[in-house]
């Protein structure tokens, strides 16, 4: 496995660790043959998202699980998520990093925020991302087209929930530049929403995402979700991965449910990762879905069936290897 500078840290600081990291050696893991689905010896260094996000939280459990599971050392680290931990990963500062399936299928193909064709794959499909946008009720928000003039946070630069805001924004008709668009994190943009300096968000996460549940514990009826479904057909001539789908009302103890955009997510590593390695880990997380659900229950979706469901991202051929064996 790589080497990196983030050395010595246990699971705790680890989850409070802002991302970082060298330039990592991509080496084999110590003492297994690529051949088998052993993952040896060194270092795993996953990449997760905002820290009152899922993926931190989900990014924290598989980071424990493998230390306790296997002889590799892994440590999770908060970043901006998806397309920075793509970049990260590619650069060699991670091995694995969370990724919404739509940044990852821009990277393939060398489109959207990738100037060329990334050589990634996944380790495979793991849970949904669910597309919640919230705004005040006194922001006279309806619906997307409703986001001009308005102060709205797109999440962080370089995440999987900037990449959907703007195309939300953009598939309503509006320019970007219509909005005042916020390019915060999802603490900030909590914060912003509870003192009226921000209007509405969008982010996009697993269910439920614990700032979100904040937000509707401490605002009530103060804040609401808008139906953002009228857009998909448009987004997905952006992108084929967007899906219908629903947030159930018992998620954030809401009047009813609301229809929403949904994208799968990925676990991305380099091409170059070694193929016991992939296999190994690919195993780990389907054996071990029950401790992840523990963690958060997001992990409910993790199901073998459906975890070479990643394109147009490839699957990592170790990762491929193990499923055939799993199924």
């Amino acid at each position: 496995m790589r080497t990196t500078t983030i050395t010595g840290i246990t699971l705790a600081a680890a989850l409070t660790l802002a991302a970082c990291g060298g330039q990592q050696d991509r080496s084999a893991s110590d003492g297994a043959d690529e051949s088998s689905c052993d993952a040896g010896q060194g270092r795993l260094n996953i990449a997760t998202g905002n820290s009152t996000g899922v993926y931190f939280v989900v990014g924290g459990g598989l980071a424990k699980i493998v230390n306790d599971e296997t002889d590799l050392q892994a440590t999770s680290a908060e970043t901006g998520a998806s397309v920075q931990n793509i970049q990260q990963v590619v650069s060699g500062d991670y091995d694995t990093g969370f990724a919404l399936a739509d940044s990852a299928a821009d990277a393939v193909n060398g489109k959207g925020d990738f100037t060329k064709k990334e050589e990634i794959s996944t380790l495979g499909r793991i849970y949904s991302n669910y597309t919640q946008v919230v705004v005040r009720k006194d922001a006279g928000i309806d619906s997307v087209e409703d986001f001009k003039g308005k102060t709205i946070s797109t999440g962080s630069p370089k995440s999987g929930t900037e990449v959907i805001a703007n195309r939300l924004i953009e598939s309503s008709g509006l320019g970007l530049k219509e909005v005042k668009r916020q390019r915060l994190d999802l603490t900030k943009t909590v914060d912003g929403m509870k003192d009226g300096s921000i209007d509405g968000l969008v982010w996009s996460g697993g269910l439920p995402t614990p700032a979100i549940t904040d937000l509707f514990t401490s605002m009530g009826e103060g804040v609401e979700f808008i139906d953002v479904t009228p857009q998909l057909p448009k987004m997905q001539e952006v992108n084929e991965v967007y899906e219908k789908s629903t947030i159930p009302a018992e998620t954030y103890d809401l009047d009813k449910d609301v229809p929403t955009i949904a994208v799968p997510n990925v676990l991305v590593v380099s091409d170059d990762m070694p193929d016991n390695v992939a296999c190994a880990l690919t195993t780990l997380i389907a054996d071990e879905r029950d401790a992840l659900v523990k963690v958060h229950p997001a992990a409910k979706e993790i199901d073998v069936e459906t975890m070479g469901e990643t394109g147009p991202v490839p699957l990592h051929p170790g990762s491929e290897r193990a499923l055939e064996d799993l199924n």
